[in-house]
């Protein structure tokens, strides 16, 4: 039997969880709801399929949308096989565990600095060094900086989830160590790959301050090509542009509504790719 004081203690503890638990829930649905209902009546066929003119005054976020499709293909381009590849070289090839704990801490360090002091690097290393100017491109490879531990993290742990007799297997058969990873490792661990990938590009669509000092805020209509050489707004950017310079908060609920939308379905589309890919495993 319990007693009186280890009973209260138990209550108290559990209305301590439940308490936290509802003040979080209530504070996201609060968040969901307040800009839902503010940008969805201002989501209209125009403002989606436009662009601005200064003109007559028309507002259109079709650039912007635009340049955030240009820049998150560009980021995966290059974090996906920069993570992958490191992940592999760090659990398969690398022998000495001081330098796999150094890369690790070093990745958990990047994970962990403001987006603004990506952007600030960003701006001097690849707009001013390198000569990309303010552009798409530059805003890409500083996000691919800022996504690269994710993809490497969540890689890494995917492969250490492949069984050993697996590798072991494989080897007995003859096969050499890239044939084993090739065809035995990494299609046991696609499913870590393909949610890191997922989560980075949930990043990228939330990601503002970085792109305001490498990507710019231009709005004009260019091909993938010739927007990327070009200085361009994503839809946060311009979110911010249309909200604090400009004054027009309808447009800005209207974006965000947007990139909350964006943000669910990618975030159900992780869980989706996860549990099929477990599911796929443990047949």
């Amino acid at each position: 039997m319990l007693s009186k004081k280890r009973k209260t203690g138990i209550f108290l503890r559990n209305a301590a969880m439940y308490t936290a638990t509802g003040i979080t829930a209530a504070l996201v649905l609060f968040m969901v709801i307040f800009v839902l209902a503010k940008g969805l009546p201002n989501i209209t066929w125009e403002l989606l399929s436009t662009k601005p003119s200064y003109i007559s005054g028309k507002i259109g976020v079709l650039p912007d949308i635009l340049n955030t499709v240009y820049i998150v293909l560009a980021a995966l381009l290059f974090v996906i096989p920069l993570g992958v590849g490191a992940a592999v070289y760090l659990t398969e090839y690398a022998k000495n565990k001081k330098i796999v704990g150094i890369i690790e801490y070093a990745a958990e360090t990047l994970s962990g600095i403001p987006s603004i002091i990506y952007g600030l690097v960003g701006m001097l290393f690849f707009c001013q060094f390198l000569g990309l100017r303010t552009s798409l491109t530059a805003g890409a490879l500083t996000l691919v900086i800022m996504n690269l531990p994710t993809v490497m993290r969540t890689t890494q742990e995917s492969l250490k989830t492949v069984p050993q007799s697996y590798r072991d297997g494989a080897f007995g058969l003859g096969a050499g160590k890239w044939r084993v990873i090739r065809t035995v490792v990494l299609p046991g661990c696609v499913d870590g790959v393909i949610t890191g990938c997922i989560l980075s590009v949930g990043r990228i669509l939330g990601e503002s301050a970085a792109l305001l000092f490498t990507a710019g805020f231009a709005h004009a209509l260019n091909g993938i090509f010739t927007g990327l050489a070009s200085p361009g707004a994503s839809l946060t950017v311009a979110l911010y542009v249309y909200a604090k310079e400009q004054g027009e908060f309808e447009t800005a609920f209207a974006i965000a509504a947007i990139l909350m939308i964006l943000t669910f379905i990618i975030n159900m589309s992780a869980s989706l790719v996860s549990r099929y890919f477990a599911k796929k495993r443990s047949m």
